[in-house]
């Protein structure tokens, strides 16, 4: 039996996180400036991201991070991308029908209702909105894209493999989303959700960190969400 290279096994092991069941988020004491510069993160990347109703391997590598302190939580994603497709356009655009961009969708409670929908671009357009409710059983589709978090800090940068993008979501702003059961996090606890990209390329790929099991074709499928926990 040959012996496994680092590269290899280091590869192995951050491939592991996207079958994982939880999905940890690391604290930080680190001041980290929202800027699409990645110098400073120290906190781990996990993926590559896959195909997400299926499990295949992605055509480009999408890894992502994420970490929190008492008041933000902060997510960090590094996208190789040969061919970016987007512009930069209007805050609330509905960039996710045309451009390459990438997404996180978080539902503390887990019920499927009032949870939060942020997509970046390339260009740093983003938008962020608010899933009311996508269930005949709750009435239907229902969403806000007037939904605004105050404090939502959201920049992408071109880097020469592709694009670096940055989020800062403060806890304070998700408090007040009215049946949302959004509260400060604390270790151990878990909120649902999970993290995207969508890949305009040579051929559009719909990627997750974690993959559906149903493979059943569409990011809103709550009730597959994955497990963040919170962790020291």
């Amino acid at each position: 039996m040959k012996p496994i290279s680092i590269a290899s096994f280091l590869y192995f092991m951050c491939s592991i996180t996207v079958h994982s069941q939880n999905i940890p988020i690391h604290k930080t004491t680190d001041q980290l400036i929202i800027d699409g510069n990645l110098s400073d993160w120290k906190t781990a990347f996990q993926g590559p991201f896959i195909i997400h109703d299926s499990g295949a391997n992605a055509s480009q590598n999408t890894m992502v991070s994420l970490s929190w302190n008492n008041d933000n939580l902060y997510i960090a994603y590094k996208s190789s991308d040969s061919k970016i497709v987007g512009s930069t356009q209007k805050k609330d655009s509905q960039i996710f029908n045309t451009d390459d961009l990438v997404e996180i969708f978080i539902d503390p409670d887990g019920d499927s209702q009032n949870y939060i929908e942020i997509g970046v671009n390339a260009f740093s357009t983003h938008y962020d909105m608010l899933l009311k409710c996508i269930s005949p059983d709750c009435g239907g589709w229902k969403t806000s894209m007037t939904f605004d978090i105050s404090g939502l800090e959201a920049v992408s940068k071109i880097t020469p493999d592709g694009y670096a993008t940055e989020i800062k979501i403060p806890f304070s702003s998700l408090e007040k989303i009215q049946n949302g059961n959004f509260s400060k996090p604390k270790t151990g606890t878990k909120w649902k959700g999970n993290t995207f990209r969508i890949d305009y390329g040579t051929t559009t790929e719909y990627l997750a960190l974690q993959p559906y099991k149903s493979l059943k074709f569409g990011f809103h499928q709550p009730e597959e969400f994955a497990m963040f926990e919170f962790v020291e």
